[in-house]
This record gives structure tokens, sequence and C-alpha cells, in this order.
């Protein structure tokens, strides 16, 4: 498996727009709040979740991205839904085409990081029908599609 395989991408190609697979999980607590993690780089709430690095799974990746994330070892419960419609636009002027493969999760270890991270700054379980400022319009569509299947 490539790690960075992101930044070997954007060194190539520099800002030009790409299309990426990525994944998220939702994960909720017993109040039926989800889990949402504030962004070092964009500043806003987004759900745990990353991009593929070469050679990896959907669901390897999900695993990985959400304990760096947020600090917790889930387990996939089921898939929820593939998104295809979603762009990113970051401040550093990158832009991405994002699919996202959606999943529900529950916890199997670790623990919520206390500290920020280089990728988190904060933690917090949000109820869905009051949430924060989001990265974009497809963290809007996951949440609401969780929102009506779970």
């Amino acid at each position: 498996m490539t790690y960075g395989y992101i930044k070997q991408l954007r060194a190539l190609v520099g800002h030009t727009p790409l299309i990426l697979n990525c994944t998220a999980g939702i994960l909720v607590n017993e109040r039926k709040e989800v889990l949402l993690n504030l962004r070092t780089d964009t500043r806003n709430w987004s759900l745990p979740g990353g991009y593929l690095e070469y050679g990896e799974t959907y669901a390897d990746c999900l695993t990985r991205e959400y304990k760096e994330d947020s600090g917790l070892d889930v387990k996939i419960v089921r898939e929820l839904h593939l998104f295809d419609r979603g762009e990113t636009r970051y401040p550093n002027g990158d832009v991405a085409q994002t699919i996202a493969m959606l999943y529900l999760v529950q916890p199997v270890g670790g623990a919520l990081l206390t500290t920020a991270t280089e990728e988190t700054l904060a933690l917090k379980y949000w109820p869905f029908n009051a949430l924060p400022p989001l990265l974009n319009q497809q963290n809007a569509d996951m949440l609401a599609f969780a929102a009506a299947h779970i």
C-alpha cells in the first residue's frame, strides 16, 4: 500500500481537479446524535473518514481514517450508500470530486481524542436536526440519508 498517495498526485498535477474515492462513517450515540470532527484544514465539521490510499479498500480506509480522525477503533455494521455527487474545495486551492462510501459503524476500542491532532481540532456529537457548518454538500447529503435510514 502506498501512503501519501494524494500528496504524490498533487505533486504531479498541482491544483487540477481530481476524482477521488473516500469513505465516511456514521457513529450514533445513545441520544441518537452523530459524531463529527472539526477539521484543521477547512475549520468546519465533517464525518470522520477520508481518502483511499492506493491499494486500499473502502472498508480498510474507513477503519484507518476513523482511528486517525477520532481515536476510535470501529467495526462496520453495514454499508449505507455510495455518494457520487460531491465536490470539495480546499483553502490551498485543491479541488476534488469525491465518490464517498458511507458506512454505519460502532466503536470496538480506542478512545475519543481529547487533544487536537494534525487533522482534527475537536470531536463532538451533534443532533441530526441541529448540525454545525459542514465541509460540503456531500456531508450534508450523507447526514440526511443516515438520519432517514438508521
